[in-house]
């Protein structure tokens, strides 16, 4: 089984993530925050942007990695595919974890490449118990390689199969207990795919295994006429909205204190724009957790002086 496989892999968790929030780190904004040390607890950065040998964007991200935690969000290894992982991506992903050493490892919940042919999107699952296993293989696979446990998050969609057996938080929470992966929430994919598929996106929350979620991400979305009806789009392009703050309300009253990402991937604003999305995370944190009685974990700003 693919959690056999996977198992010492799995249980490697040290130095775990703050929960505090964190923003997503772009190279815009490499030269803002080595000048400027902002107040922010931790930084994501897209694992395949640093896969070169040198060059200012690894310098940047080395440095910033002195300051301040980091997690690594993976794009391209493609789990979901019925090909074997690329064995040359598996090293580069290995080569980045070893020089960046970050707190958490993530990728997606999705296939973006089959029979040599390669897609530019994170494409959805059929949810059948033949792709758990497919997913699960590949999952354990990627732990082994890694040495480490790995999040997968789950990914925005806009049209469903119809040979799917199982919704899609079923399908996630398969794949955690079945490769002992953790799970990365992203609470604006929910929203979207709950307003595109018309399921209650609370049902999506409550189907999860708190114990498996060790991160959260908030973001924005657009929204489209298609065909006489409204479709959101997974844009990561704009402040996140009330309905997905409501849902990140919901996720901490479930979850507890949990590692929270800004996520903001297109038409991406100044700095200063990020930072203020995250006071208003760790505001409605501070609030949440204090009514549910998790004072010891509330979520605090932190300075860039945090011990790496």
């Amino acid at each position: 089984m693919p959690a056999q496989l996977s198992h010492q892999a799995a249980g490697q968790t040290a130095n775990p993530m703050p929960a505090q929030v964190g923003i997503g780190l772009r190279a815009q904004h490499h030269v803002d925050v080595l000048n400027g040390a902002p107040r922010i607890a931790w930084f994501e950065a897209h694992t395949e942007n640093y896969f070169a040998d040198g060059g200012a964007h690894v310098r940047a991200l080395s440095a910033i990695r002195e300051r301040y935690p980091l997690s690594l969000h993976g794009v391209g290894l493609s789990l979901g595919s019925t090909d074997p992982i690329d064995l040359a991506h598996l090293k580069l992903v290995r080569r980045a974890l070893e020089r960046f050493e970050p707190k958490l490892v993530s990728e997606h919940l999705s296939w973006s490449s089959v029979e040599g042919r390669f897609a530019n999107d994170l494409l959805p699952l059929p949810y059948t118990e033949e792709a758990v296993r497919t997913v699960s293989e590949h999952v354990a696979q990627a732990q082994d390689f890694f040495g480490r446990q790995i999040l997968i998050e789950n990914v925005s969609s806009y049209l469903e199969f119809s040979c799917s057996r199982m919704r899609e938080w079923e399908f996630l929470a398969a794949v955690a207990a079945d490769s002992g992966c953790g799970i990365l929430l992203d609470l604006n994919n929910i929203y979207v795919a709950a307003c595109n598929h018309g399921f209650d996106p609370l049902h999506y929350l409550r189907g999860i295994d708190p114990k498996r979620v060790k991160e959260l991400h908030l973001a924005g979305h657009s929204r489209v006429h298609l065909g006489g009806r409204e479709l959101l789009i997974d844009t990561h392009g704009a402040p996140v909205c009330a309905a997905v703050w409501d849902l990140y309300r919901a996720a901490l009253g479930l979850f507890g204190a949990c590692p929270t990402l800004i996520e903001w991937d297109t038409d991406i604003p100044a700095l200063e724009v990020l930072l203020t999305e995250a006071d208003k995370a760790r505001a409605i944190a501070a609030q949440s957790l204090t009514a549910r009685g998790n004072t010891a974990q509330l979520i605090t700003g932190s300075g860039g002086d945090i011990a790496a």
